[in-house]
Parts: C-alpha cells; sequence; structure tokens
C-alpha cells in the first residue's frame, strides 16, 4: 500500500484531486499508472478510487513552483479516463482551473494579500497562462460568500477566471484551419459544416438542427441514443484528423478523447433545464450542449464557455451567426443543461484590420472538500 498527499477540490462544476508534482512520480507511465489506481479507473463504477465516475469528476490537478516569467505556478491539467486505462493531457479544464489558486494558498506557493489574491498560473497543457482571483478577506481564504452558479448547489465565493491571449493552444490562431466555417465529409452520413475555434482549448461547433435535434436536449437523452452518441464521436474524430491531432477519425477516442470538445449551438428558446426549471429566451444569448469524454457535459466546460464567447464575436462562425445582431458588451449568455453560464471575451482589432482577441474571463467558485493522504495498491510508486 502506498501513499501519496493530496487535497480534493470542487472547481466550478467539476471535482478532482490536487497534488504538489514533486509528490508524485517524475517519469510519466509511472504517474499516470498511480492516477489511474488512485481514481479507480478503467472501472466504470471507479468503486476501487477516488473518482465520481463521471468525466467531470475523474480529473487531477499538478502544481509546481513556476519556472516560467510572469507566472507563479506551473499548472498541469490531467483528464483521467472512467473506463480506459487513459490519461489525457490534451488540453486544459476551465472548471479545475477555477480552484488552482486556492489550492497554491493553501500549499504556501503564493502569499495570501489584503481583500483578494492574484494567482498567475502557467498551463502547460496549452502553454497560457491563467490569472484567478481568490477571495482573501484578512489574508484567509474565503469559501463561502453569496456567488451561485448553475449545476452546484447553495452558493459560494466568486473566483474571477481569465486567459490572456488565448488564441492559438493547439496552433497560433483563434480559426486553427484559416477557415470560419469548414465543411467535413461525415462517414455514413454527408457533408457538415463545422466552425472548429481555438480560444483556451479546441472547440467544433456544429448546428444542432443539422442533425435533427433541437438543442435543448438534457444529457440523458443525449447519452441513452447510442447512434447519436456514434454520430458525435465520428463527427469530432473527423475535426481532430483535419485539426492533425490525430492520423485516424476512428482512433479518436483513445488518442485524443478530450479534445476538440463537439458542441452543439441553437438559437436562443425557451427549454427546460435538469431539475425541470424553465430558462426563458430572454435570459440567455444562445443554447448550446458539448460532449465531454465520449458522453454529454451535465453542465458546460468552462474552457468551452469561453471558446463560446470568442466564437460568438468572430465573424463568419455557427456561433456568431446564432449571435448575431445582438451586442452585450462582449458579454455571451449561454443555455446549458443545468441553468446558465456567462464569459466575456475582449475583443480588438490591430492596425492590419485583424480581429484580436486581448482575453477572455468568466466566473465560477470553488471548495476545498479535503485534505488527504490519498491510498493505491499496486508497483506504481
Amino acid at each position: 500500500m502506498h501513499t501519496v498527499p493530496c487535497m480534493i477540490f470542487r472547481g466550478g462544476t467539476s471535482k478532482g484531486l490536487f497534488f504538489l508534482e514533486d509528490d508524485l512520480p517524475k517519469d510519466l507511465k509511472q504517474r499516470n499508472e498511480v492516477l489511474l489506481r488512485l481514481m479507480g479507473s478503467p472501472d466504470n463504477r471507479q468503486i476501487d478510487g477516488l473518482g465520481g465516475a463521471t468525466s467531470v469528476t475523474s480529473k487531477v490537478a499538478i502544481i509546481a513552483p513556476s519556472v516560467h516569467d510572469g507566472a507563479d505556478i506551473d499548472y498541469t491539467f490531467a483528464q483521467v479516463s472512467v473506463d480506459k486505462p487513459l490519461v489525457s493531457y490534451a488540453g486544459n479544464c476551465g472548471n479545475i482551473s477555477s480552484a488552482i489558486g486556492a489550492f497554491a494558498i493553501e500549499a504556501g506557493l503564493v502569499a495570501r494579500t489584503d481583500d483578494s489574491t492574484l494567482v498567475r498560473a502557467y498551463n502547460t497543457n496549452t502553454n497560457k497562462i491563467l490569472e484567478t482571483v481568490v477571495q482573501t478577506p484578512h489574508r484567509q481564504i474565503a469559501y463561502e460568500g453569496d456567488y451561485r452558479i448553475s449545476g452546484v448547489p447553495g452558493m459560494a465565493a466568486p473566483v474571477k477566471l481569465t486567459m490572456r491571449h488565448p488564441n492559438g493552444t493547439i496552433s497560433n490562431r483563434a480559426l486553427p484551419t484559416g477557415n470560419a466555417v469548414d465543411v467535413l465529409e461525415i462517414p455514413h452520413f454527408g457533408s457538415l459544416e463545422v466552425s472548429m475555434v481555438d480560444v483556451t482549448n479546441p472547440l467544433v461547433f456544429v448546428r444542432a438542427t443539422d442533425l435533427g435535434l433541437k438543442g435543448t436536449e438534457l444529457p440523458a437523452e443525449i447519452d441513452s441514443n447510442p447512434n447519436l452518441l456514434s454520430l458525435l464521436e465520428t463527427i469530432r474524430g473527423m475535426a481532430a484528423q483535419k485539426l492533425g491531432l490525430i492520423q485516424q477519425y476512428r482512433t479518436s477516442a483513445w488518442d485524443s478523447p478530450g479534445v476538440p470538445k463537439i458542441t452543439l449551438v441553437a438559437p436562443v428558446q425557451d427549454y427546460s433545464i435538469v431539475t425541470g426549471e424553465t430558462v426563458q429566451k430572454t435570459e440567455i444569448d444562445i443554447v448550446a450542449r458539448m460532449m465531454s469524454m465520449q458522453k454529454a457535459h451535465p453542465t458546460y466546460a468552462m474552457t468551452g464557455s469561453l471558446c463560446t464567447a470568442a466564437a460568438a464575436f468572430i465573424p463568419g462562425t455557427i456561433v456568431h451567426e446564432m449571435y448575431k445582431g445582438q451586442d452585450n458588451q462582449h458579454q455571451v449568455r449561454i443555455g446549458h443543461p443545468f441553468g446558465v453560464i456567462t464569459a466575456e471575451a475582449e475583443i480588438d482589432i490591430d492596425p492590419n484590420g485583424e480581429l484580436v482577441i486581448d482575453s477572455v474571463s468568466g466566473y465560477r467558485t470553488c471548495r476545498l472538500l479535503a485534505k488527504a493522504k490519498a491510498y493505491y495498491i499496486g508497483d506504481a510508486e
């Protein structure tokens, strides 16, 4: 039996294990084996580990003092597959990112300041700087507060999350193919228009109506339709292949399971959320459904919301088409299965007349759940 110190945080609508990098094996293969055993993967129930049997509760943050200019900490995100012996480091998780500042302060890596503390993190997955602002009145971390986010019961202190110069995590631009819309030839389906946007994380946007959907479907309805799941993964795989992330679209679930994330978008409309309540079309600017690790995301990824906000202001994209004609001071309100998430994009025009995304930001909450020793069985150490 082996142990490793960790903290467990809820970050936004996700939950994960947080480690200091020095407490995990240096060898990547050994590290992955430890993470799989700690989470209890592969097993649909994750019954013999600390995972919660969903993609949003099988996540890991690995933190170290930064070796990069302009950053306080270096942060690596790991998505541990529930049902496969697979750990993916492709892309970042915005919800988990909302808790890295609190972890860094709790771990003594960043000094607390009065009122609030800015923590600058270099994300190794995307090579981007993230800024999190943690509420620290009287130099104490405030987890309790009066801010509410959809998909999390109760209220907590807000955490502001900002990514500066977010264009290009797998490329050097927001539109990795150079096109606002690309046409993919989907086997056994036909031609399909998509927008591939790479801001904070690469997303592939599809009109829900092009797949015969309304865009208001709830996760259980999507996950209970194996033909739809297969089609969505094929589309995602074709997009991943076009982006150069994989060689063959059929291997997407193994070779690039987390990115790009496929997102269905639809015009504003009234719809019912998981709790049975109704979101009115006047409360939102767009309706969207996101997939995560081959299943429907129960809410909406934070990085996904940031990318969606940016895409809404890039002329010609499918998201811009849905959002066109609306101006909410660069703020986008996204209707998802559990309610509404809001994100902002700061847009500028460079001297050549090109659109530049200066930053994207949004608010989440986080909470420390445990400081612990995690136990695992096996040879990996």
